[in-house]
């Protein structure tokens, strides 16, 4: 009894003691843990909603402010910790009271954004900036780090067997068939010679071009085939001459039309504005560019391709400074410019009229029309072969809009009678005639 008792005991010690480690362990922990709680955590109001406060953010403070980048003003995460909340209401309210009255904070602030005034937003109650804070509080997300498995498995798929490795394999299969079958040949001539077995040959006949050269129908039939076959191919290529349908070249700057017409739903004629009143659509300039990039200097991971990574993108954006003489640091101009030699992928020839504002806007053809569905286009190409026939048959299918449109209104009732329809296709109204497309 007394062995076991001192067992007990000793057991009884032992717990205590890890009880006392585990105890010591998660206080430890809980210690170590808390700085880095007190950092990350916002400093904000605790009824503040960061979700509200990121809408508020994107519609009265994203034109002039990133969160991790400085723009026309500074980079707002973390601002909390920088400023009291009682000045940053003031500061949001009215800045330029505020740095009138000589208080240094905002004055400092207001140098070191190269003076730029910000606008005051009275309209902001105390709530809604406790929102925004909470927003810019939150701790950056940064980017997972690739698994293990998944560079194993993408450099599987690199390595992985190509078609040239597949076809190498199979041409040397059929050369390792064609040997055996050599060999076997040899091996059954010999087994015949030594059984005493003669191998016969077949009787020489007449050869094949002695025969067709005999026969003068096959002759003439195969001059005449081979006559119309050359005029065809020849026809076909001329034909084909000054048709770059599909063509796509490689842009100084990587423009990506999936990217804006696409996935950001900016419209054709935004960038192209010349098209609704210019006989020509225009290349947009690259201040055009800047109304949205000047606060747009990388792209989301979300953007990025298998075949186009988001560096590759970021890299394109620095070519568009580089070009317009844009420093994103000091957020200004240094009037140093380049200019960009774009490769001109439609090219109409010199004899023909097309006018972008008359299909445009009196039309309303979509640009989709003759442009393919841009937005899609990676890279973008001429869609459409863009040929005489090509326009002819457009102009034979397409309705025009008599709608609000006084000049064909006068004529319409004319034109309908005579060819018994409702609505007239732009053949129908002259479309046809030479002198509407060509000088």
């Amino acid at each position: 009894m007394k062995k076991v008792g001192n067992h007990n005991s000793i057991s009884r010690k032992l717990l205590f003691s890890f009880t006392l480690m585990l105890a010591f362990s998660f206080t430890s922990f809980a210690q170590d843990a808390a700085p880095a709680a007190a950092t990350e955590a916002p400093a904000a109001a605790p009824s503040a909603d960061p979700v509200k406060g990121k809408e508020l953010f994107n519609s009265n403070c994203a034109a002039c402010h990133k969160l991790d980048a400085k723009s026309t003003g500074p980079a707002l995460r973390g601002i909390a910790e920088k400023h009291e909340m009682a000045w940053i209401y003031k500061w949001v309210h009215n800045s330029s009271d505020m740095i009138k009255s000589g208080d240094a904070a905002a004055v400092k602030v207001f140098e070191e954004n190269n003076k730029a005034v910000m606008t005051p937003f009275p309209q902001l109650s105390e709530g809604d900036i406790d929102n925004i804070i909470a927003y810019t509080s939150e701790v950056k997300a940064e980017a997972p780090a690739p698994l293990p498995g998944a560079a194993v498995a993408g450099a599987a798929d690199q390595s992985g067997v190509s078609n040239s490795i597949i076809l190498g394999a199979l041409a040397l299969v059929m050369l390792m068939l064609v040997v055996m079958l050599f060999l076997v040949n040899n091996v059954l001539t010999k087994v015949a010679k030594s059984n005493g077995i003669e191998v016969t040959s077949k009787t020489p006949t007449t050869p094949i071009w002695k025969a067709f050269a005999k026969n003068q129908f096959l002759v003439l039939v195969t001059a005449i085939f081979l006559l119309l076959a050359s005029a065809y191919f020849v026809y076909g290529f001329l034909m084909q001459v000054g048709v770059d349908q599909n063509y796509e070249p490689i842009q100084p700057i990587h423009y990506s039309h999936r990217i804006h017409a696409g996935d950001n739903e900016i419209n054709c004629k935004y960038c192209h504005s010349a098209a609704r009143v210019s006989k020509n659509a225009g290349i947009p300039s690259l201040n055009v560019c800047m109304n949205c990039h000047k606060n747009i200097a990388e792209v989301a991971e979300t953007t990025a391709t298998p075949e186009y990574s988001k560096a590759f993108y970021d890299e394109q954006i620095q070519k568009l400074y580089t070009a317009v003489g844009w420093d994103k640091t000091t957020q200004s101009y240094t009037g140093k410019t380049q200019p960009v030699k774009w490769v001109r992928i439609h090219n109409l020839p010199d004899f023909v009229y097309f006018n972008h504002s008359q299909h445009v806007t009196v039309a309303g053809v979509e640009c989709q029309t003759c442009h393919g569905p841009v937005e899609t286009y990676e890279i973008q190409k001429q869609f459409a072969p863009l040929t005489m026939g090509w326009c002819i048959n457009c102009h034979r299918k397409t309705d025009v809009k008599m709608e609000g449109n006084d000049y064909y209104t006068k004529i319409h009732e004319e034109l309908s009678k005579k060819y018994g329809v409702d609505k007239l296709t732009a053949a129908q109204m002259g479309g046809l005639e030479c002198g509407k497309c060509h000088y």
